[in-house]
């Protein structure tokens, strides 16, 4: 039974919105909300326009969008698929295990480095250190449902914590810094965008070139200390930061 029947789906003709988006935006939000699970095959598009009264190809443009967005694959021999909905993370101090715990995804972590090295002078600038102390470095890669998302890449003050592989493949380093007593109170972003080099592609499951989010983290705890320097890059198909924005009054 082609799923999108129990969704109620339906256009408004009056609307200066374009019938395909009305569309794209209602299948979008089931399969935000979990009425379309992924791997979820959606019904021939012939079907869903002569059930909706639409044309084929406004029916075609709107699941489209979904594909570009990441939110469906075209499979062949298979048909149009539901993937893994695109994790929208909230500009908080959070971490991007929690997000991901929140958002249903399932988080993994492969730590690929765990190490001590010198710190440079950008590291040193944002952690208060000298140039050359010696700094904890973290390089992981974050999966949910098997499928990488981003490449997290932290330094953190020699000594402050327990940093042992199996306990950061377990768990977030928020929730370890927070079990080691460290309260974790402010922090200073910066986030961007570019394209991924040759060897980013491959590590994220992109190719070169695709579009990449990145993101540059120094965090304080209660005492105004710098606890963590973060260099984050995430895939852009599959992850965006959401901003809410007030009217200064």
């Amino acid at each position: 039974m082609d799923p999108t029947v129990s969704l109620q789906l339906g256009v408004d003709r009056s609307s200066p919105v374009p019938l395909y988006f009305q569309l794209s935006q209602q299948l979008e939000a089931a399969i935000e909300r979990g009425a379309l699970t992924p791997g979820t095959l959606l019904g021939n598009e012939i079907e869903l326009a002569g059930r909706l009264g639409l044309s084929r190809p406004t029916v075609r443009q709107a699941i489209q969008s979904l594909v570009d967005k990441g939110l469906l694959v075209r499979r062949r021999g298979i048909g149009t698929q539901v993937v893994h909905s695109q994790v929208k993370r909230p500009l908080e101090l959070s971490s991007l295990y929690d997000d991901l715990e929140a958002a249903g995804q399932r988080p993994e972590t492969r730590v690929l480095r765990n190490t001590v090295e010198p710190a440079s002078a950008e590291v040193a600038a944002a952690l208060g250190v000298a140039e050359g102390d010696e700094v904890h470095l973290v390089e992981r890669l974050r999966l949910a449902h098997g499928e990488p998302m981003a490449y997290l890449r932290n330094h953190i003050p020699s000594g402050l914590l327990d940093l042992d592989t199996p306990r950061l493949e377990a768990t977030g380093l928020y929730r370890l810094m927070r079990a080691a007593g460290i309260t974790l109170h402010s922090a200073r972003q910066s986030v961007g965008a570019r394209a991924a080099t040759a060897g980013e592609g491959e590590r994220l499951g992109e190719p070169a070139g695709a579009p990449l989010l990145t993101m540059q983290r120094t965090t304080f705890d209660d005492t105004g200390r710098a606890v963590e320097f973060g260099s984050h890059i995430y895939r852009a198909s599959r992850y965006s930061f959401e901003f809410q924005l007030l009217v200064r009054p």
